[in-house]
Parts: structure tokens; C-alpha cells; sequence
């Protein structure tokens, strides 16, 4: 039953990661935390979450932006090992509530139309944030996805940009995670147990990316935003 019940969080989750770039750490980390511990449910979802960047940008890379990957990349560099401190040294309850506060108070001035200046200063304070919340959490999506829903960018260019950032961000957060949390063999087991699951997981998702307009897709990563948030909040305290 729960190899069953771990099957079906990553099948959702890579349908959901596919079509919008975003949510597979969200859906996925909180329910694996049910059959798994903590590091082992956060290096699950960075390998599982490797293999699908891996396996669709060939197919992305013409509508990636370049540039705002690479500051993503810059800010996320230094991010990822701020983010191991935490993991390492402290409470990371206490970190998780901030996040799902921060995200949840966000998430409604975007839906009340509070708009996101564009600038490369933002886009590497973004990258930092993310890479911290990757290595700590296993969540690199809630700053893309609040500075993301605050401009103008269209779906192609936020999927694409997103997950080729996922590429690099996940490569190197796993290498840390391993080099300073350790790892164990129930981690990648599971995860080639997982492989299958995956690859279907891909087919459906981009089929319906096809079918999402742009107004849907803003909705998606609202709900994404709030279920984050709710999810860290919950967590935190012991309800999830």
C-alpha cells in the first residue's frame, strides 16, 4: 500500500511539474514526508525532479530566456549553501512557517493585482532565495512562481526558464544534500522504482500543457502558491 500511495504522489506530481514547470516539490515533498524522513523525502524529490528537466529540455530550450536563467543560476549558487545551514543547524519547522507565511500573504497581493517590476537585481535575489529553500526544503518554486505571477511573462517562457533552472538547481542542491546530510539506499530505490511512474507522468503532462490557455495557466500557479503555503504551514506544525 505504500509503494501504491508513493507511485500515485509522483505520478500527480510530475503530470503537474510538466504542464505548468512548477508544483511537483509542492504536491510531492508534504506526502512523502508521510513514508518517508526528511531527507530521504527531500532527495526523492530532487532526483525524480533532475530526471524530468533532464528529459524535457531538448524540447523546451527554444523558449527559455537566456538571461533571466543565468541570474538564476548566479543567485542560486550562493543560495544553495545558506540553505544546508539550515537544513544542518536549524529548526527547520520554524523556517518552513516563515516561508508558508511569507507566501501565503504574497500570494493574495498577486491576486489583487500587485504587480512585479521586472529587473536583474530581482531575478538574483530570486535565484538566492530559491537555491536556499531547494537544499533546506526541497522547494525552489515559491519565489519564481511569486515573481513570475507578479510581471508579464508568458507560459511558454516561464515553463521552459523554469525548467531548465531546475536542471542546474537540483543537480547541485542533491550534490550538497549527499555531501553534507548523507544519503541512503531506501532513497534510490525508491527513486528507480519511481522511473516508470515518470516517464508517464511526462507524456500526460505535456499533452495538457497544450490545452492550458494563458489565463488558466495564471490561475494554476495561484492555487500552486496557496496549497505551498498551506502545506509549509502545516507541516511546520506537526498537522501534515
Amino acid at each position: 500500500m505504500e509503494m501504491f500511495l508513493f507511485l500515485i504522489i509522483i505520478l500527480f506530481a510530475t503530470v503537474l511539474q510538466t504542464s505548468t514547470g512548477f508544483g511537483f516539490s509542492t504536491l510531492a515533498t508534504p506526502l512523502l514526508l508521510f513514508l518517508f524522513g526528511p531527507a530521504e523525502a527531500i532527495q526523492i524529490n530532487l532526483i525524480l525532479s533532475l530526471v524530468l528537466s533532464l528529459s524535457l529540455i531538448k524540447s523546451i530550450r527554444e523558449s527559455i530566456d537566456y538571461g533571466m536563467l543565468k541570474r538564476y543560476i548566479l543567485g542560486s549558487s550562493a543560495g544553495v549553501f545558506i540553505g544546508i545551514i539550515f537544513f544542518i543547524w536549524i529548526d527547520i519547522n520554524s523556517l518552513k512557517m516563515f516561508v508558508g507565511l511569507v507566501v501565503l500573504m504574497l500570494s493574495v497581493l498577486l491576486i489583487f493585482k500587485f504587480t512585479i517590476t521586472k529587473s536583474t537585481r530581482k531575478e538574483g535575489v530570486v535565484g538566492v532565495t530559491s537555491g536556499a529553500l531547494t537544499s533546506s526544503i526541497g522547494m525552489p518554486g515559491p519565489p519564481l512562481l511569486l515573481y513570475f505571477s507578479g510581471t508579464d511573462h508568458k507560459k511558454e517562457v516561464v515553463r521552459s526558464t523554469t525548467l531548465a533552472y531546475y536542471l542546474f538547481i537540483y543537480l547541485i542542491s542533491l550534490i550538497v544534500q549527499v555531501s553534507f546530510a548523507g544519503t541512503s539506499e531506501t532513497t534510490w530505490i525508491s527513486s528507480l522504482w519511481a522511473l516508470p511512474v515518470v516517464f508517464i507522468g511526462l507524456y500526460l503532462g505535456q499533452m495538457l500543457f497544450k490545452w492550458i490557455s494563458q489565463k488558466i495557466f495564471q490561475i494554476i500557479i495561484y492555487i500552486i502558491l496557496f496549497a505551498t503555503g498551506i502545506s509549509l504551514l502545516m507541516n511546520s506544525l506537526g498537522w501534515l
